[in-house]
Parts: C-alpha cells; structure tokens; sequence
C-alpha cells in the first residue's frame, strides 16, 4: 500500500511547490511593493536585500513543503489506515 504513496507524494510536493511560490510572491510584493523579488545579479538590490528576499523565499518553502505533505500523509492514512511514513 506504501508503494501507492509515492506517486501521490510527488503530485502533492507539486502542488506545494506551486502554493509555495504563490504565497512568496504576494508576501514579498506586501512587503517591498514590488512585484518580484530580487534575484542574485539583481545590481540595484543591497546584497542584504537578496539574501533576505532568499532567506524568507526559503522560509516560506520549508513551511508549505512541510505543512503539505503532513497534509498529504494524513489523508493517505485516513483513506488507507496505513501511514506512509515511519511510525
């Protein structure tokens, strides 16, 4: 039954992926007013400015991958009564 939740598991991540990116983008456009976010060669940012756009971006990514794939295990278990993961 385990073997079923790899499959769900990657469409899950990507989902989250996807949420992640959504829930950056408009966190950062609230914060800075600015629709994107820097990137490294971005000269008329501070270097500070990239590597807090970075560290938040990666934050946030952490936090929606985990949150969504808890959620993910959760209703695989709900469904099968197995859970994906070790116990």
């Amino acid at each position: 039954m385990k073997t079923l939740y790899k499959p769900l598991s990657l469409l899950v991540s990507t989902l989250g992926a996807v949420l992640a990116g959504t829930v950056f983008k408009q966190v950062w456009k609230r914060v800075s007013g600015e629709p994107d976010a820097p990137n490294a060669t971005d000269r008329k940012y501070t270097v500070w400015q990239v590597i807090a756009a970075a560290a938040v971006e990666g934050a946030i990514f952490g936090a929606v991958k985990a949150a969504v794939d808890r959620a993910g295990a959760a209703s695989y278990e709900k469904a099968t009564g197995a859970w994906p993961g070790e116990e």
